[in-house]
């Protein structure tokens, strides 16, 4: 484990609320399952600034993978079954979404193309930026797997830079919104 994702792993374990999200997922078996995103980074944010842990945490972006029913329907049992896992306010907070089926509607939300992917962590590489593109799983031994496919770097440094491997319209909004929030962080432009 490098010095990186052992002060990330300090950084998750001390968010009581993300750890129990961990560990109810955890226990819930889903396929292929990764907890990603802002709930991750933003508490990174947040410990390198000197804010609250869970200043800017909106929610816990739950991924997993199973291609076996890609209807909405069979997704939404999954949603269900999450949420009668936690209690409030923990219930509206945890999202959870079918990585197999993103394709279906990507573009009618974001207005761009978004290709199948083949498993969750292939979601996690195509984040807008590196600096988002952070993962973990908690496996049944307590162990943290964290998945960082550009490193942990641009997250430890403050720097919000564009996906190389993703092009995207949408960089400067969501930069704006980052910085509205964490000042600190700096901006690389495409």
């Amino acid at each position: 484990m490098s010095d990186l994702e052992t002060r990330l792993e300090r950084i998750v374990r001390n968010a009581p609320a993300l750890m129990q999200v961990l560990r109810t997922v955890r226990d819930l078996d889903l396929p292929d399952w990764l907890l990603m995103s802002g709930a991750i980074y933003q508490r990174v944010l947040n410990d390198l600034t000197g804010r609250d842990p869970d200043y800017g945490v909106k929610d816990y972006d739950v991924a997993y993978f199973d291609p076996s029913d890609i209807s909405y329907e069979a997704e939404d049992v999954v949603i269900r079954r999450v949420a009668a896992a936690f209690e409030p306010p923990l219930r509206d907070q945890v999202e959870v979404r079918n990585q197999a089926r993103v394709h279906l509607w990507f573009e009618g939300k974001f207005g761009e193309p978004y290709a199948p992917l083949a498993h969750s962590a292939e979601s996690v590489e195509r984040f807008v930026s590196p600096l988002f593109a952070v993962a973990v799983r908690l496996d049944a031994a307590d162990r943290l797997i964290v998945l960082a496919p550009f490193g942990l770097e641009d997250l430890f440094s403050l720097t919000l830079r564009p996906n190389p491997h993703r092009p995207t319209r949408n960089f400067a909004r969501v930069a704006a919104g980052i910085v509205a929030r964490w000042p600190e962080v700096k901006i690389v432009e495409p």
